[in-house]
């Protein structure tokens, strides 16, 4: 009893709330354009694949991968030997078709004064088979007298038939010789045409991408000998996922500026939407973009990573994406406990900074709001909390 009455008495333990100390951000709503990150290949209209026009050898390689050429710069010459006897061949078919034109328009010539000529021997037959008719009936000549006379008639107007179907014929031997030239006249200029290509020179200013071949090369009829393109012409294609294709083609439709920003090699990166590709796919539609900045440093096939610029949105709130909790929302710090709000992600935001924030907007939310930027794992509506920093 003794003991118990001189116990000592604890005081009651009194249960304290913790307090969660977080990172706030002041609300401030804005009209602001959200970013699409995107990846695309460098590529150029363009490109010109030299190619062989003919089996010959390559005789002279004036330039390398890389260099820059100008406009009628020499750049690879095959050998010509192996264009001359073909064209001499051409040439000479030429020359023999139209000695057989000549010839030709001589023969009807004399095809026309013989036929004159055998009208009146074929006259001077019937003339001969009447007087050894009459010379017949007059008992001065015999039945094989107008046989033989008959005959000569005969025959002379075979010859007649003859040399008339033979100027008839004129119009169709003389259109057969001219296709004949025709085609040969073709022939020689598609061989004169082959031997031109056989020099390889620099239709404008261009950048050296690929040189195939090197002197001493067999080169078939169709293998590209080199590739050439203009620096100017460079630009990026790249694949627009399918949510996001409509906003585009109606910022194109309205003439309003899509613009991207990106790093590549020592500088910025600065595109500008210029076309949608005519063909799309489940996943998204290709669109192409003018390089306005970072040219220099881009060649064809390259990869690059770009942000694109989309249409701005009013009352947008750029945020760490640390303040996103699950899909669609985020907490605000009210008289010193958590509340939770609906929002409306966007996408992402570049600031002036270049470091990447998420962009969202709340009906909920206003001006001067503080919005927990710090993740808790455990946070819920009402959760004690104070600013850990000013």
């Amino acid at each position: 009893m003794a003991l118990s009455l001189t116990r000592t008495v604890q005081p009651p333990v009194e249960a304290k709330e913790r307090i969660w100390r977080v990172e706030v951000q002041e609300a401030e709503p804005a009209t602001l354009s959200p970013t699409l990150a995107l990846y695309g290949e460098v590529e150029t209209p363009n490109l010109l694949k030299a190619a062989a026009p003919a089996d010959a050898l390559v005789e002279t390689v004036s330039v390398k991968d890389g260099d820059r050429v100008r406009p009628g710069q020499p750049l690879l010459r095959l050998d010509e030997r192996d264009f001359r006897p073909r064209l001499d061949q051409v040439q000479a078919d030429v020359a023999e078709l139209e000695a057989q034109i000549q010839s030709e328009q001589n023969r009807h010539r004399t095809n026309l004064t013989a036929l004159d000529e055998e009208k009146r021997m074929l006259a001077l037959a019937g003339a001969e088979v009447e007087r050894a008719r009459r010379l017949k009936e007059r008992k001065l000549g015999s039945d094989s007298a107008v046989d033989e006379a008959r005959q000569a008639q005969a025959r002379q107007a075979l010859a007649v038939i003859s040399r008339e179907n033979d100027i008839r014929d004129h119009d169709a031997r003389l259109a057969r010789l001219r296709a004949g030239l025709q085609r040969a006249e073709a022939r020689v200029s598609e061989v004169q045409l082959e031997l031109e290509r056989s020099r390889v020179t620099a239709p404008f200013s261009a950048l050296i991408s690929r040189v195939a071949v090197s002197e001493g090369d067999r080169a078939k009829r169709g293998d590209v000998l080199l590739e050439l393109y203009d620096p100017g012409t460079l630009e990026i294609r790249a694949r627009i996922p399918a949510p996001y294709r409509d906003e585009l083609v109606e910022a194109l439709q309205a003439r309003a500026p899509v613009t991207g920003r990106g790093r590549v090699g020592g500088g910025s990166l600065l595109l500008t939407l210029d076309r949608i590709s005519g063909a799309a796919s489940p996943q998204g539609v290709d669109a192409l973009f003018h390089i306005d900045q970072g040219r220099q440093w881009l060649r064809p096939g390259d990869t690059v990573q770009f942000a694109l610029q989309r249409t701005a949105r009013a009352d947008a709130i750029a945020l760490p994406y640390q303040a996103l909790y699950g899909a669609d929302r985020a907490y605000l710090l009210e008289d010193g406990r958590m509340k939770a709000v609906q929002i409306e992600p966007l996408g992402s935001w570049l600031g002036p900074d270049g470091a990447e924030r998420l962009l969202i907007r709340s009906a909920a939310i206003r001006a001067g709001d503080l919005i927990v930027t710090t993740h808790l794992p455990n946070a819920v509506t009402g959760l004690r909390a104070e600013v850990a920093a000013p």
